[in-house]
């Protein structure tokens, strides 16, 4: 079989799953609804790995296959085909996104086993991933956008899937809403780009590139990248777009660990890398992702500090570590940033997955300021939350510390006010590793909790009435709210297996890059990159060792504090809270984005649409457009009726005047 025929299979299956258990959901039970949706993605994943193989067939210089299904419309300059492109990066992409996704469906058949809406749930997390394939496997600029509009449409339906949560429903609008603005910032930076390049085939355009279709600083090339930016940063949830991200918390956890590990988030960093031609033909852009990703993996770092919410802080630690791919891709570091996007997605998944089981553990209550002591009643949990842990802090020899320190070196290599944004890089670490240990020793150490006693003597908790843990408000356990049943990976044989899993390939990915070492990524990749101006760009062996050094140091100082704080003296954490009120206040209401998005954006585009319906739609529109060109009819109509009198003598007159009139017309028209 073909490459490109592996490729078509890793859509068709995801595809498959959605439409047979969308259609067959009333028939298929709970069980096979999650076996079906966990077998067709391990069928894609499958496929993937065929199309690793294949592709390995083929001489390095001819690793870049198209294959197009149909031409939708060629015509002239637009050349929008149903066109896969099939190379190392969507391989590699394809490879990320069907192996984790396969394990989080799989612990998704136990966490969602009670939901009476789990058949609707497989057939949306089945959507969401064959969304996110058809985005990388994209050969053009139209397909590309097909499938962003389409994760955007998914992301909507799985955090709002408990819809009977006003929360829910609310935080599924907003994250829609931000991404339709980075939906319109990619279409119009495909025009732009289009505009130069007379296609939109990506080989193509970057063909384009080459021969010199855009100038040297091209205003229209600068003005498309940004615009395409705009798309990344909305998608991947970057300063000022991020606000979503910790919203879409109110989804399911497996959704969670699906957005923020495998699919969404990771979009902004593939469509950088994917356009490298692009971005390093005008560098201006490229700057401004890189300035942007540095700064929200140091303001979501700061946040993640204060939040008590246990999804919250990974969602902003997932918001930090998506600004160091940003910032590494950003500035040519291609081979870093999607290193540091595969090793993020087993460690990040596996924190999502135990902070489920704690939550089950807790009966659904998700506030780190009621969790304490279970250490001891989930020992499986607890030691897969070490590992992620340890694999984000950067703590050698977990897969973080070389993927996060590769991104560093290179970007600190480059020189110049770059070294800049790798200081910003290295305190964003120290803060990771405080917030990190936070969580842990929060959760698992010291006096345990009513639930984890519980926990001890065999039994899980359940609250006599189920709240939602955002507003605490009661609701039922029907369609459209959680389930009754809590469960906890120590009981669940499938949520094991998947921790168990991503914890041993968030401890040991690692050695696929090891400075010095081994460069298996770095060499997979090379065919996609070899023509851009930093393929051959690689720090001095002492600045990777000091990097290595430093990125140690900071790791082992950032948890020794938080180990001071919440362990060492459990009364520092509220004195200091006490003493600098106003920084915790500031950090805990997120740097007032939410406000400030609301003053600037919201409240005038609403007063907009206010008086555009209260006075423009009904003065303008239905008075005088509407109204003005009924009122000139029914004034006509009412003169014609007046003119008919029925009296013969009348029309007698009327034909004798028109007579007149036009024998009048002539006689002065001759002369």
């Amino acid at each position: 079989m073909s490459t490109t025929t592996w490729g078509w299979l890793v859509l068709a299956f995801p595809l498959a799953g959605t439409i047979l258990i969308g259609l067959g959901h009333k028939r298929l039970g709970r069980g096979p609804a999650g076996a079906i949706g966990t077998v067709a993605i391990l069928l894609a994943f499958i496929s993937a790995v065929n199309a690793l193989i294949s592709l390995q067939d083929h001489e390095r210089e001819h690793r870049q296959l198209v294959s197009s299904l149909w031409d939708y419309a060629v015509t002239g300059s637009i050349d929008a085909r149903l066109s896969i492109l099939v190379d190392p990066l969507s391989v590699f992409m394809m490879l990320v996104i069907t192996g984790v996704s396969t394990l989080i469906h799989l612990y998704s058949i136990s966490y969602m086993k009670s939901d009476r809406g789990n058949a609707r749930y497989f057939a949306y997390l089945n959507f969401f991933v064959f969304s996110m394939l058809v985005l990388v496997l994209a050969a053009n600029f139209f397909l590309l956008i097909v499938g962003w509009a389409f994760v955007g449409a998914a992301s909507y339906l799985l955090i709002s899937f408990w819809y009977r949560r006003e929360t829910a429903t609310r935080a599924g609008i907003k994250a829609f809403v931000i991404n339709v603005v980075g939906d319109v910032g990619l279409v119009l930076g495909t025009f732009f780009i289009l505009r130069y390049s007379g296609t939109l085939d990506f080989l193509g355009t970057f063909h384009a590139v080459e021969q010199g279709a855009f100038d040297a600083h091209n205003g229209t090339l600068v003005a498309g990248c940004l615009l395409l930016l705009v798309g990344a940063f909305a998608k991947s949830a970057q300063i000022p777009f991020h606000t979503w991200l910790p919203d879409a918390m109110e989804g399911p956890t497996p959704v969670s660990s699906l957005i923020h590990a495998a699919t969404m988030v990771t979009a902004g960093v593939y469509l950088i890398s994917r356009m490298f031609p692009l971005f390093e033909a005008a560098p201006a852009a490229a700057n401004v992702g890189a300035i942007v990703g540095a700064v929200t993996l140091f303001v979501a770092g700061t946040i993640a500090l204060v939040q008590t919410d246990i999804k919250r802080v990974i969602a902003y630690s997932t918001m930090s570590q998506i600004g160091y791919m940003i910032m590494g891709v950003s500035a040519g570091a291609y081979a870093a940033g999607m290193f540091h996007l595969l090793t993020h997605a087993f460690f990040k998944a596996l924190l999502f997955m135990a902070a489920g089981s704690i939550i089950g553990a807790m009966a659904g209550a998700q506030s780190l300021d009621k969790m304490s002591g279970f250490k001891r009643s989930m020992p499986f949990t607890f030691g897969c939350f070490v590992v992620g842990g340890l694999a984000l802090s950067g703590v050698p020899p977990f897969s973080g510390f070389f993927s996060k320190d590769e991104i560093l070196a290179f970007v600190g290599n480059r020189g110049d006010w770059f070294v800049a944004l790798y200081v910003v890089g290295y305190i964003g670490a120290f803060l990771t590793g405080i917030y990190t240990w936070r969580m842990i020793f929060r959760a698992f150490f010291g006096r345990p909790v009513p639930e984890a006693v519980e926990l001890e003597h065999g039994h899980i908790a359940h609250a006599e009435f189920p709240t939602n843990p955002a507003n605490g408000e009661r609701e039922d356990t029907e369609v459209g709210f959680p389930g009754p049943e809590h469960v906890i990976a120590e009981r669940e044989w499938r949520m094991k297996v998947a921790m168990g899993l991503l914890a041993v390939g968030a401890t040991i990915l690692g050695v696929l890059q090891i400075p010095m070492v081994t460069e298996v990524i770095t060499n997979f990749l090379e065919p996609t990159f070899e023509h851009s101006k930093y393929a051959h760009t690689h720090p001095s062996d002492g600045f990777v060792w000091f990097g290595m050094i430093l990125g140690t140091v900071v790791a082992l100082t950032g948890i020794s504090i938080a180990y001071y704080i919440w362990v060492k003296k459990p009364g520092l954490s509220t004195a200091l809270q006490t003493r600098f009120r106003a920084v915790h206040t500031f950090l805990f209401n997120k740097w007032y984005f939410d406000e400030l998005i609301d003053l600037l954006v919201v409240r005038p585009w609403g007063a907009v649409g206010t008086w555009a319906r209260t006075w423009f739609e009904r003065v303008i529109s239905d008075g005088l457009i509407v109204g003005g060109a009924s009122g000139v009819v029914k004034a006509g109509s009412q003169a014609v009726r007046a003119l008919q009198t029925g009296f013969l003598r009348y029309y007698a007159a009327l034909l004798l005047f028109g007579g007149a009139a036009v024998v009048l017309y002539f006689l002065i028209a001759s002369t």
